[in-house]
C-alpha cells in the first residue's frame, strides 16, 4: 500500500526547485534558502504517505533543519488531507494528527490541508466544514498558495481566481497567493511589490498580508531588503505587519522563533516578535461568531488596527481598537 501511495501520489523534490518551475530570482542565497523550505515540505508530504500514524510521522518530520520543521508539517498535512479525501472509508488521519503532534503547528496544518483540495481541483468548502471555525480559512490560504506556486500563469499573470472560490474565500485565497509570490519571485522585493501593484486595488491588502507573512516566516532576505519592503509597501504597512505577526505566532506556538522572524518583526512590525505574537492572541479576546463578516477577518482587522495606531512599543503593545472600550484585552 505504501509503495502504491508513493507511486500514485508521491512528489519529487524537483517540483519545488526554481529552475524547472521557471521561478524568478535575483539572489542565489535567497533561492537556495527557499528551495530548502520546499524540500522540507516534500519530505513531510512523502513521509506522511509512507506512514500516517501521528507519532512516528512527527518523528520523521523533525529530521529536517529546525527552522524548516513547519514546512515539513505543512507537507505532511497536505498528504493526510489528500488520503482522507481519496479514501472516505478510512478517514480521520488529519484530525488525529491535528489533535496530536500537529497541534503545535496548527496554522501550518490547516494551510497544508488546503493544498490537498487544490491538488484535487475540488472546492475547499467540504474540507472547511470539518475544521476549526476560525482557522478553517487558512485552508483557503493554502489553496491560494498552491495555485500561485503551481499555476502562476493563471493566478498571478492573468490574476484569475478559480470559479469554485467565492465570497470571503476569495480574500483568503489572495492571502495565500501573496505568500506564493515570495517563492515565485525568489524573495525579490522589487519584483514582488511590482506584481502586487499590478492587481486591482481591492486585492492588494490581502496580497500584502501574505507577503508579510512569508517574509517573516520563510525569510531569505537581509535587513536592507526588509526595510525596502516596508518602504515600498508603506500604503499597506498594517497589512504587512499583520502577516508578520501571524508568522511570529506560528513560530512561537511551534516552540522555535527563527532569527529571521525576529528581525522581520523588528522591521515590519517595529516591535519584537514575542509582542507581535501576543497582539494576535489578545485580538482573539471576545471575538464574535461568524456573521456578515467571518470572525477570522475581524481578527485580522483587529491586528491590523493595532499596527496602524502608533505608537506601538514594548511599553504599550496593545493600543485600543475600534469598537472596544479601552483596549481589546478587556
Amino acid at each position: 500500500m505504501t509503495r502504491l501511495r508513493q507511486r500514485l501520489l508521491g512528489i519529487s523534490e524537483s517540483q519545488t526547485s526554481f529552475v524547472p518551475r521557471g521561478f524568478h530570482w535575483r539572489d542565489e542565497n535567497a533561492r537556495q534558502h527557499l528551495e530548502k523550505s520546499g524540500a522540507a515540505f516534500v519530505h513531510g508530504y512523502n513521509s506522511a504517505l509512507s506512514d500516517d500514524r501521528p507519532e512516528p510521522l512527527a518523528s520523521r518530520l523533525h529530521e529536517v533543519e529546525l527552522e524548516k520543521v513547519g514546512f515539513a508539517f505543512e507537507g505532511a498535512s497536505m498528504a493526510l488531507a489528500l488520503l482522507d479525501l481519496l479514501t472516505p472509508f478510512n478517514h480521520g488521519r488529519l484530525e488525529r494528527f491535528l489533535h496530536g503532534p500537529g497541534s503545535a503547528h496548527v496554522y501550518m496544518v490547516h494551510v497544508g490541508a488546503g493544498w490537498a483540495a487544490a491538488r484535487l481541483r475540488r472546492s475547499p468548502y467540504g474540507l472547511m466544514n470539518k475544521m476549526h471555525p476560525l482557522f478553517r480559512w487558512l485552508a483557503v490560504d493554502g489553496y491560494g498558495f498552491h495555485e500561485g506556486y503551481f499555476h502562476s500563469r493563471q493566478t498571478i499573470q492573468q490574476q484569475k481566481i478559480p470559479r469554485r472560490i467565492t465570497g470571503y474565500a476569495g480574500r483568503a485565497f489572495d492571502q495565500g497567493l501573496g505568500r506564493s509570490l515570495w517563492f515565485v519571485y525568489g524573495a525579490d522585493v522589487e519584483a514582488i511589490v511590482q506584481t502586487v501593484q499590478s492587481f486591482e486595488a481591492r486585492r492588494r491588502p490581502d496580497l500584502y498580508s501574505g507577503v508579510g507573512l512569508a517574509a517573516a516566516y520563510a525569510g531569505g532576505i537581509d535587513d536592507q531588503s526588509l526595510r525596502r519592503l516596508k518602504s515600498l509597501g508603506s500604503e499597506y504597512e498594517s497589512a504587512i505587519a499583520q502577516g508578520a505577526a501571524f508568522a511570529a505566532k506560528a513560530r512561537m506556538r511551534a516552540g522555535h522563533l527563527a532569527s529571521h522572524t525576529e528581525i522581520a518583526c523588528q522591521i515590519l512590525c517595529e516591535i519584537p516578535a514575542e509582542i507581535a505574537a501576543a497582539i494576535t492572541d489578545e485580538a482573539l479576546q471576545n471575538l464574535p461568531a461568524d456573521g456578515a463578516e467571518p470572525s477570522y477577518e475581524i481578527w485580522r482587522c483587529r491586528i491590523q488596527a493595532a499596527f496602524s495606531r502608533r505608537p506601538v512599543s514594548p511599553s504599550n503593545p496593545h493600543p485600543a481598537l475600534p469598537g472596544d472600550k479601552g483596549d481589546f484585552r478587556k
